[in-house]
């Protein structure tokens, strides 16, 4: 129930099996983004080592007199393509994912495996990267992402989303570009000499970007290189 009343998707669907999902400001921008997994006597949440900190004190934030605890584990994150293993489970935001898993000891045998590949693929932001303080979540995809629930109750920024899920049309977003180039990311991009938005993750020709749809074009650069988007 706590947490039911803090974040963005449904906690009742832990029965079901792990979730993802964010809290966000009472703005409604992006804050911190994690999985929640059931387990035995807790939910453990599953969060990028960057925002660990920052996440645990806003819980506690608010906590105010609920009945819960909360405490760093010691468990190390093992993750692959192959088939899922029985202490594992599939990432909820895309099958090419892959599984997650946390256990004991570290791993001696990491699957080598391009991420950032596979995120730009598949245009999933990434904390830190595409998630910022200033994102708003249904421009980083979030429903499609499976991180969102508009049928569940009230939750931090809640308002904000949904107003921008049922009252307007989302004019910024990310998509997938094709880079003839160099460009790094972070780069703005441009059109006559126009800012339209920003490179972020890249790998090959293929980044994601953060882009004004109503001013995509087909000469759009990134510093020195062309920029084009990937329908």
């Amino acid at each position: 129930p706590f947490l039911q009343g803090l974040v963005t998707n449904d906690v009742d669907k832990l029965a079901a099996g792990p979730i993802y999902t964010a809290l966000l400001t009472p703005q409604g921008k992006y804050f911190a983004d994690f999985f929640l997994i059931q387990e035995t006597d807790a939910i453990l949440i599953d969060v990028d080592a960057g925002l660990a900190a920052s996440l645990l004190q806003r819980l506690t934030m608010y906590k105010l007199r609920a009945d819960v605890a909360f405490e760093h584990t010691k468990h190390h994150l093992h993750k692959g393509l192959n088939p899922c293993p029985e202490d594992g489970w599939n990432d909820p935001r895309h099958p090419a994912l892959g599984w997650r898993a946390w256990r004991a000891a570290p791993s001696d045998q990491e699957e080598q495996v391009d991420w950032t590949a596979l995120h730009v693929t598949h245009v999933i932001p990434q904390s830190g990267e595409e998630l910022t303080p200033d994102t708003y979540i249904l421009e980083a995809g979030f429903e499609r992402l499976n991180g969102v629930d508009f049928r569940k109750g009230c939750y931090v920024g809640q308002e904000v989303t949904a107003r921008m899920k049922h009252k307007t049309t989302l004019r910024k977003g990310l998509a997938q570009v094709e880079i003839n180039g160099s460009a790094a990311p972070g780069t703005e991009i441009t059109t006559n000499g126009k800012p339209i938005g920003r490179l972020h993750s890249r790998t090959g020709d293929r980044a994601i970007a953060y882009l004004r749809f109503d001013r995509v074009a087909e000469n759009m650069q990134a510093g020195e290189a062309l920029v084009r988007l990937v329908e």
